[in-house]
């Protein structure tokens, strides 16, 4: 089992940043692709982005790309998503997930794909 835990979140003006972590632990060597998703409110969970910790591919939704950037820390228990020029459309609860396996584009985008999950940490933007 892996177990997943997000920080980082919080309340921020329209155009500022912030920047999530994800700390695993339990069985990490298990997992290959570690994804951030988010579910805005009253909408469904929708993918922002993903990495491969084997080979460092990264996928980003459209929405995001440009703005957010998703990265790994040295040893395998954590990833980080990095924020900028955040919208009130970015609004919502941000979870990490992880894979056993490895994980393509576009695989990764789906959140059935995805073997663990946190609790999730809120991101409100404000206007």
């Amino acid at each position: 089992q892996v177990q997943l835990v997000e920080s980082g979140g919080g309340l921020v003006q329209a155009g500022g940043s912030l920047r999530l972590s994800c700390a695993a632990s339990g069985r990490t060597y298990s997992t290959d692709t570690m994804g951030w998703f988010r579910q805005p409110p009253g909408k469904e969970r929708e993918f922002v982005t993903a990495i491969r910790w084997s080979t460092g591919f990264t996928y980003y939704a459209e929405s995001v790309k440009g703005r957010f950037t998703i990265s790994r820390g040295s040893a395998k228990n954590t990833v980080y998503l990095q924020m900028n020029s955040l919208k009130p459309e970015d609004t919502a609860v941000y979870y990490c997930a992880g894979a056993r396996a490895g994980l393509g584009y576009p695989s990764a985008r789906f959140a059935h794909a995805y073997d663990y999950w946190g609790q999730g940490t809120q991101v409100t933007v404000s206007s």
